[in-house]
């Protein structure tokens, strides 16, 4: 079975902080395919494993290890360790992280073709892979040694071309942000505390220009048109159509990340899964 199939049409990105056993349960249950593991996982995948020991179906995917933190060839005997354990539902989600977090990342393309070259060495499968690609030369490369790509805080027209670009059969699994409030203001609110940090880290401001906002766009706290494209508010029916819109756009997957995040996310899982009937999909009706 191919990543699209064994990972739904819908997950849960979550940083790995606020995830334990029971969390990654009641995500199962409503219905959602694959838990995206956040926040730099580290090269021992221990984490992961222990979702996958917590639960039965769900499929888990890293989002992303960080190839300036995670050490290659430990990342390699783990996925091998789990995948003996738990065979066909890892995913590697790997990444270059950023400049400003990162002061040794110095040509993240390059460092990334080494850091592949050891999965490889060690029997890491291409297609156990999938590399976050924001710039048009690490899409490159995803497109030639993995499974697809896992981009983060990105539009629905960044999903059409990522499609463009690595063709059919690649998979593309989007990461998109959201409110649940009907109050436009209050949410901009959340959206912008949310998105502080990155709109001061030149990867993910550069990946926006490239969508197509504005400096004027990225500047500051952000144009309520950047909040709320990025980060997508509203009722559940709105939510549902941010990620229908990624879907209709090529992406096979999209995971949400709900925020707050210390809010009942469960609250709005469960809002969204029934207005996506993720409960017809988790039956394959």
């Amino acid at each position: 079975m191919i990543w699209s199939q064994r990972l739904g049409t819908v997950g849960v990105w979550r940083s790995g902080r606020d995830l334990d056993g029971g969390l990654a349960r009641a995500i199962q249950d409503l219905g959602y395919g694959t838990l995206w593991l956040g926040g730099s996982p580290s090269s021992d995948l221990r984490q992961a494993e222990e979702l996958l020991d917590a639960t039965s179906s769900l499929q888990i995917a890293t989002g992303i290890v960080n190839i300036w933190s995670s050490e290659a060839a430990e990342l390699a005997d783990s996925w091998h360790r789990i995948e003996a354990k738990h065979p066909g539902r890892l995913l590697l989600g790997i990444g270059s992280g950023h400049r400003e977090a990162d002061p040794d990342r110095v040509r993240p393309v390059d460092a990334m073709a080494r850091y592949l070259d050891v999965l490889d060495d060690r029997g890491v499968p291409a297609e156990a892979r999938i590399l976050s690609a924001l710039g048009p030369r690490m899409l490159a490369m995803a497109a030639g040694r993995s499974a697809g790509t896992h981009p983060y805080l990105t539009i629905p027209a960044q999903s059409a071309e990522a499609r463009q670009v690595l063709g059919e059969g690649a998979l593309i699994a989007p990461e998109q942000t959201v409110v649940l409030d009907t109050d436009a203001e209050a949410a901009r609110i959340k959206a912008r505390k949310f998105l502080r940090l990155y709109l001061q880290l030149s990867n993910y401001t550069t990946s926006m220009l490239r969508g197509g906002f504005t400096e004027a766009d990225i500047a500051g706290e952000g144009s309520d048109d950047l909040i709320d494209r990025i980060v997508v508010h509203g009722d559940a029916a709105a939510l549902a159509a941010a990620v229908r819109a990624h879907l209709d756009a090529g992406a096979d997957h999209v995971c949400v990340q709900v925020q707050p995040a210390r809010s009942d996310i469960i609250a709005t899982l469960r809002a969204l899964a029934a207005e996506l009937d993720l409960s017809a999909e988790q039956s394959g009706s």
